[in-house]
């Protein structure tokens, strides 16, 4: 709960929109969690060379499976914490763009959900490993928060949305689809020469956010892995 008195102390928290500065409304708020707590340090651009030292590496491909079912519309972006042995742990961040992004009317390649640099993803050794951690998920939970959610800030719609996606998540011949789409498209590259398909192209530097570096996408070929 946001009160005005807090608001009029603490003009950090208002936001910074086109036409200037704007003082947010009093009462509930939503509140995500704080990462930079004590002495560990936030990485939001990782070099490849440090992609060993990221601990919970192959939730990559979790998440890219569940940004595939979710219909994400971005590339995934995640920031990276670094505890004082130099192991990272990757926090994922920024889900705007689920579900068809914010007018829930955006449909895209598979690869738009995919994080920028594909070498952070591991070899899969086995489809079944993403499976067995698919499986560990706790939809009930999810569900329970969901619903704990105001009703002011709910829509059938969303709702409806949210139930589809762990619809697709329970789906043992859809997710297997998925999952060796998404495997073959970073093998394919891993394969290539130049590291560099010819129908997609990759940033000069490695950067979170690309912007329109990340526009184009080849034929789509998980369309009906998309646009459920």
């Amino acid at each position: 709960m946001v009160s005005e008195d807090f608001l009029d102390k603490n003009p950090g928290c208002w936001m910074q929109t086109p036409e200037g500065r704007l003082r947010p409304a009093s009462g509930l708020c939503f509140g995500s969690r704080y990462l930079g707590e004590g002495d560990k340090r936030l990485l939001e651009i990782l070099p490849s060379f440090s992609f060993s030292r990221v601990r919970n590496r192959a939730d990559f491909w979790l998440a890219w499976l569940i940004d595939v079912c979710a219909e994400h519309v971005d590339h995934r972006q995640a920031i990276f914490v670094e505890d004082a042995e130099g192991w990272l742990d990757t926090h994922f961040v920024d889900f705007g763009h689920f579900f068809g992004g914010p007018k829930a009317d955006s449909k895209k390649h598979f690869r738009a959900s995919r994080y920028l640099d594909s070498r952070i993803y591991v070899e899969v050794s086995s489809p079944l490993s993403i499976q067995n951690d698919l499986r560990a998920l706790d939809t009930d939970g999810l569900w329970e928060r969901i619903e704990a959610i105001p009703s002011d800030w709910k829509q059938k719609s969303a709702l409806g949305r949210v139930e589809r996606c762990l619809q697709r998540l329970a789906e043992r011949s859809l997710i297997q689809d998925v999952i060796e789409t998404i495997s073959d498209a970073v093998r394919g590259r891993v394969e290539t020469d130049s590291g560099n398909p010819a129908n997609e192209r990759l940033p000069h530097c490695e950067v979170l956010r690309p912007g329109i570096q990340g526009a184009k996408f080849g034929r789509d070929i998980a369309h009906n892995l998309v646009c459920l």
